[in-house]
């Protein structure tokens, strides 16, 4: 329904022509579907799920890539030896086929709570679910809070793939789901989430930066493009133990060498520096700090507590 809605009769594209559905079934946590669909005239491989009529992922072949390698390489790429890596969610594969990829990675523990996602992708997204045969996974099917909460300082880098911030993923938006993520970081962890929409979720972005400073030393918002999002683009939320962390300049900077052994489409190290600079509009309240201020006025004291732009105490 969702792709019908956004490419029937575009310009260049056949809409839903000549596209089987192969398989629908309802998992105890959402509708999956998986269909085949053209655009621009090539075949496309879809697979979306959705809980209570509300579309809450989509995943395509043409464009996966995108956020896949940039959830996954930005962390990586910024911490010097990310051996122990622990994902949440990405049941699709994706996140995980890139990183395997590392040669410094040791182990991998991914946290699915729904296997028929799983089973769905490595029935017809298998170029996605390539990375589950691979011998540095441990999969744990089942609830990623009761994990971490038993695993305590155990991952050098985590990283949560999860759906928009409806129902049950709306945990994974709140303080105390990156408060958890932090006591299950190594001294020097590295954590990368789902950011959602700067054209969309200004206001959410603006939240959940501020409650993350308060948690953590170093907070960077990034993002990338890719088609099939609503927008074009999706973020990504970084925040690291290390003070001295730098996001913006990688530590691991790959040769076209490397870029072409992992068979990266999108990142490179380029475009890792790129994905931080933001336009105006979102660069200004990714800037903003929370000031607390006390106004005398007549005898009473009054307690203000605003968000101010950082500029705005810049000036001379």
């Amino acid at each position: 329904v969702f792709l019908q809605l956004s490419f029937a009769g575009a310009p260049g594209t056949t809409g839903q022509r000549d596209s089987p559905c192969y398989e629908t079934c309802g998992s105890k946590y959402q509708s999956l579907r998986s269909f085949c669909t053209e655009i621009f005239l090539n075949p496309l491989k879809c697979f979306f799920s959705r809980r209570k009529n509300i579309l809450i992922g989509l995943c395509t072949e043409r464009d996966e890539f995108s956020y896949q390698e940039m959830i996954a390489n930005l962390p990586l790429c910024s911490h010097p030896d990310p051996r122990k890596v622990l994902i949440i969610g990405g049941g699709d594969g994706g996140v995980l086929r890139e990183v395997v990829k590392h040669p410094a990675v040791e182990s991998v523990v991914q946290c699915e709570i729904d296997e028929d996602v799983i089973q769905v992708s490595k029935k017809y997204l298998p170029g996605m679910a390539v990375g589950y045969s691979s011998a540095k996974l441990t999969l744990h099917v089942g609830d990623g809070f009761e994990f971490m909460k038993q695993n305590q300082e155990a991952f050098d880098v985590i990283i949560t793939d999860s759906s928009d911030p409806m129902g049950p993923a709306e945990s994974l938006f709140k303080e105390s789901y990156y408060q958890l993520m932090k006591t299950a970081l190594r001294e020097d962890g590295i954590l990368c989430c789902q950011g959602e929409c700067q054209w969309l979720h200004l206001d959410l972005i603006k939240e959940m930066r501020q409650f993350c400073k308060s948690l953590f030393p170093v907070v960077e918002y990034a993002y990338c493009t890719i088609p099939t999002y609503p927008s074009g683009q999706i973020g990504f939320m970084l925040c690291s133990k290390n003070s001295n962390t730098n996001f913006r300049e990688p530590v691991q900077q790959l040769s076209q060498q490397q870029v072409e052994e992992r068979s990266l489409k999108y990142y490179n190290s380029d475009i890792h520096r790129a994905a931080f600079i933001l336009p105006e509009f979102a660069r200004k309240v990714s800037k903003a700090v929370l000031l607390l201020f006390l106004h005398q006025d007549g005898g009473v004291t009054f307690l203000w507590l605003g968000l101010y732009r950082a500029e705005d105490f810049l000036q001379p």
